[in-house]
C-alpha cells in the first residue's frame, strides 16, 4: 500500500509545512510543528459543483432580513450577555476556553435553564454520558423541557442529528472529543479540531443555529489546536481566575458582533456561578487601611469602569540577584516603571526584591495603571501609605511625565460612587472635564507631583 501523504502544522497559528522546522517561519514560535495526515483535496468536478451552487450576488442594502426573527438571544446572564456584545447572535459560533474546572462547562449548563424555556437547546458531550450530565444539572438546579442531551463524539452525527432536530441552539462539550471517522488521527489533533470545527461552522451558517463550543488549553494557557481553530469561529472568550479563588472573569479575545474590551465576572458557589453587578465592591473587599504599598486604580473594561487594589512590596534582597514577581500586570511595565523611577527621580530599587500584586484576580492590561503602581511601589520604598480615600490613573511616560487616559469623567464618577474623596489624574485629561461634586480632583504633569499630591 501507498504511504499516506502527511504535512506539519505549527500548533500556534495553523502554518503547514511539507518538512518539519525547528521554528515556525511564519509566528516564529520554537518546538511547535506536529505531524498531520494530509487531509486530501476535493476533486474539479465537485469543485465545478459548488460554483454552480453558489448563491446569486447581492447588493449589501438588498440582503432579506425580515425572516431573521429575532437577531440576538438573551442568554439569562447579563454578564455573559455584555461579553457576547448584547446577547447571542444566531447562526454564530462561540469558542469557550479556560483551564480545566474553571466553569466552562457549568456556565453554559447554567444559561439552558433560562433559554430552554422558550428554546430547544441541544446539548452534546462527547466527554460525560446522560446521565452524568442529568446528575450536574440537579446539583445546578437546571430542570427544563427544552434541553435535550446527546452523547455522541462522532461530529458527523452530531451534525445530522442537528439537520434533522434543527433545535435553536448547540452545545458542543468538547470540541477536543470530537471526531470524522473519515480522517485518520485520533480527536484532539490538530487536524480533527479543524476539519470538526469546519464542518459545525458551515452548519451554523447554513442552518442559522448558534453553537457553543467548549475548548480546552494547553499548558500555556492558549486553547489547544491550531490558531485556524480560532480564525473560524465568530466569537472566542477565555475564563480566567484562579482556581484556589472563587472569581471567574470572563473575556472575550475575539468578538465579530461586539466589543473585544467587555468583561464579565461571576462568582463559582456550590450550586454553581452567580453574577457579580459591582465588581468594583468586590474587589476592594477587605482592603487594609493605613499601610503602605497599596493604591487603587480605576480601569475600564470595555464600557465599565472597574475600582481594583494596587499592591507593592519593596523589600531587602536575599541573594545577587534582586526578584521581579508581577501578578495581574504586565512583566515588562514594572520594569519600565521601575527605571523611570530611579532615572528620573532618583530612587534606588537595584538591590531590592519588588513585587506587584493585583488583588481579586484581575488582570489589568490598560496603561491607565502605570500612576498607581508607580505611587504604589513609592510608597512601599519610603513607608509612606497612600491615604485611603485617594485613588489613581494615568499613563506614564519615559521621562516621567503623566500622560491623559480616555473615560476619564466616568471613572471620576465612579470613584465618587464608591466613596473615595481624592482622585489623582493626568492634568492635560482634564479639559472638557465638567466639575464632579463631592470628590477632590487633583490633575498632575509629572510623577514628582503625583507623589506629593498624596502627601
Amino acid at each position: 500500500m501507498p504511504k499516506s501523504k502527511s504535512v506539519f502544522v505549527c500548533r500556534s497559528c495553523g502554518y503547514e509545512s511539507p518538512k518539519w522546522n525547528g521554528r515556525c517561519p511564519s509566528c516564529g514560535e520554537w518546538n511547535t510543528f506536529e505531524e498531520v495526515e494530509a487531509v486530501p483535496a476535493k476533486s474539479s468536478a465537485s469543485s465545478r459543483a459548488s460554483v454552480r451552487t453558489v448563491e446569486k450576488i447581492q447588493r449589501l442594502n438588498e440582503v432579506d432580513l425580515s425572516d431573521s426573527g429575532e437577531v440576538r438571544y438573551k442568554t439569562g446572564l447579563n454578564e455573559l450577555d455584555r461579553v457576547l456584545g448584547g446577547g447571542l447572535v444566531k447562526g454564530s459560533l462561540v469558542l469557550i476556553g479556560g483551564e480545566p474546572g474553571i466553569g466552562k462547562s457549568t456556565l453554559l449548563l447554567q444559561i439552558c435553564e433560562f433559554m430552554g424555556a422558550d428554546h430547544s437547546i441541544l446539548y452534546v458531550s462527547g466527554e460525560e454520558s446522560a446521565r452524568q450530565i442529568r446528575l450536574r444539572a440537579e446539583r445546578l438546579g437546571v430542570s427544563c423541557d427544552g434541553l435535550y442531551i446527546l452523547a455522541e463524539s462522532d461530529a458527523q452525527a452530531v451534525a445530522n442529528a442537528v439537520s434533522s432536530n434543527k433545535p435553536d441552539i448547540v452545545i458542543i462539550d468538547s470540541i477536543q472529543t470530537m471526531s470524522i471517522s473519515e480522517i485518520n488521527s485520533a480527536p484532539g489533533s490538530i487536524t480533527q479540531v479543524r476539519e470538526c470545527s469546519n464542518l459545525f461552522m458551515k452548519l451554523a451558517k447554513s442552518e442559522e443555529i448558534p453553537f457553543f463550543i467548549v475548548g480546552h488549553v494547553n499548558k500555556d494557557g492558549a486553547i489547544a489546536g491550531p490558531k485556524v481553530m480560532e480564525h473560524i469561529v465568530d466569537a472566542v472568550l477565555y475564563f480566567e481566575g484562579d482556581r484556589n479563588l472563587s472569581y471567574r472573569i470572563l473575556r472575550a479575545a475575539k468578538n465579530r458582533f461586539g466589543s473585544t474590551n467587555e468583561i464579565g465576572v461571576f462568582d463559582m458557589r456550590d450550586n454553581g456561578l452567580e453574577q457579580v453587578e459591582n465588581p468594583s465592591q468586590m474587589l476592594l473587599s477587605g482592603r487594609p487601611k493605613g499601610v503602605s504599598g497599596c493604591c487603587v486604580v480605576c480601569t475600564m473594561e470595555g464600557s465599565r469602569p472597574i475600582l481594583a487594589e494596587v499592591q507593592a512590596l519593596v523589600a531587602k534582597s536575599g541573594g545577587t540577584a534582586p526578584r521581579r514577581i508581577a501578578t495581574g500586570f504586565d512583566f515588562n511595565r514594572v520594569w519600565m516603571i521601575l527605571a523611570v523611577l530611579e532615572k528620573r527621580l532618583g530612587f534606588y530599587y537595584g538591590a531590592l526584591d519588588v513585587y506587584v500584586n493585583i488583588i481579586g484576580g484581575l488582570r489589568i492590561q490598560e496603561p491607565a495603571a502605570d500612576l498607581p503602581v508607580a505611587m504604589a511601589l513609592y510608597s512601599s520604598l519610603t513607608d509612606k501609605p497612600i491615604g485611603d480615600d485617594v485613588i489613581a490613573f494615568g499613563e506614564l511616560g519615559l521621562s516621567g511625565e503623566i500622560r491623559s487616559v480616555s473615560h476619564i469623567e466616568q471613572r471620576i464618577l465612579e470613584a465618587r460612587r464608591l466613596g473615595f474623596s481624592k482622585c489623582i489624574v493626568p492634568r492635560h485629561g482634564l479639559k472638557g472635564v465638567r466639575q464632579v461634586d463631592g470628590i477632590e480632583v487633583i490633575g498632575v504633569s509629572n510623577l514628582r507631583q503625583a507623589f506629593e499630591a498624596f502627601k
